[in-house]
């Protein structure tokens, strides 16, 4: 009994990291549907596109080589060089910013005031292109990333593991760093939403474009602010995703496993974003424990869904999400 237990208690454990880096994905989704009222189809694709920058750049590689190659016939491959991880991750953010300029610049300043289902093919188009520069640009081959984050088994108080009735409680490192990172993330996104002048912007943004035009909101500068945000959050899950799976362009997949995060927690809410992963990584980790063996096991490819299902039937706007109720 003691060892269930503690297996249970460390599944428990394991599934609220594995949440936050659900959770990372999702809040990319929740800025820029909070500033533009826009489902960004690309969010997934935005952090496999900066994780394959950052390796790129890291490792001294020539931005589409394997073009250049095939046009000129010559064999570039790299510059030659390194660069540190944090000068790196500098200039990537540097390139998601560029990246958010473009977006606004030639694709949403050309959509202000459509209808939303209209601005949500337009980021089903930006992913797909985007997933194709990114592989003109580095390449499809799986990459490996290591920025200097911790990995690997915890040593935590015990010289292997943390001890419980005398059985051994396995940790990750990278879920715990992941874990902090993410509540950083979150207090200081909230604190900005909430408390700047840009913040209230990017709700009035949201609320009508139109009006927000209006009362001399630059509709412009909002949206480069609120993608560039955006980005950068996709660099961070990409970072975490990447060094622990690899970068490969199944990374862009999380995007799905975000959207039973955001239909928990709400489409608006930055907190609810956190408490959606939470559940959704605890959960599925726990059902497959308790429940899998039982029917056969493989239970985490569809229990976030059909918990997201039931959401959808009960509590439509999720737990955080803002009931909206249109009179006519």
């Amino acid at each position: 009994m003691p060892e269930q237990l503690v297996f249970a208690m460390e599944v428990t454990l394991n599934g609220l990291m594995a949440g936050v880096l659900y959770a990372l994905v999702a809040l990319g989704f929740v800025l820029i549907y909070k500033a533009s009222g826009i489902f960004n189809y690309a969010q997934g694709v935005m952090a496999l596109f900066a994780a394959m920058t950052l390796v790129g750049i890291m490792n001294g590689q020539v931005p589409f080589a394997h073009l250049i190659n095939a046009i000129f016939g010559g064999h570039v491959t790299h510059f030659g060089w390194t660069v540190p991880s944090f000068v790196a991750i500098v200039l990537t953010i540097g390139v998601m910013v560029l990246l958010a300029w473009m977006v606004q610049h030639f694709v949403m300043r050309h959509l202000v005031g459509q209808e939303p289902i209209i601005l949500f093919m337009a980021t089903i188009g930006l992913a797909y292109l985007l997933e194709g520069v990114a592989d003109l640009m580095w390449g499809s081959e799986i990459k490996t990333l290591d920025v200097g984050l911790p990995q690997g088994i915890n040593l935590w108080i015990d010289e292997t593991t943390f001890q419980i009735f005398d059985y051994g409680f396995f940790i990750d490192n990278l879920d715990i760093v992941a874990t902090i990172i993410a509540a950083l993330l979150v207090a200081g996104l909230v604190a900005f939403a909430q408390y700047t002048k840009q913040g209230r912007a990017m709700r009035a943004v949201a609320d009508d474009h139109q009006a927000a035009l209006s009362v001399g909101i630059s509709l412009s500068f909002i949206w480069v602010l609120v993608w560039s945000v955006a980005g950068f959050v996709a660099l961070v899950a990409g970072i975490m995703w990447g060094t622990k799976s690899g970068v490969q362009f199944s990374l862009s997949l999380i995007a799905l496993k975000a959207l039973p995060v955001l239909m928990l927690g709400g489409f608006t809410s930055i907190p609810g974003a956190i408490v959606g992963g939470l559940i959704i990584g605890v959960g599925e980790k726990l059902f497959e424990f308790l429940i899998g063996p039982m029917v056969g096991g493989a239970t985490e490819n569809w229990f976030a869904y059909v918990l997201a299902l039931l959401f959808l039937v009960f509590r439509p706007q999720g737990l955080f999400g803002e009931k909206i109720i249109e009179r006519v």
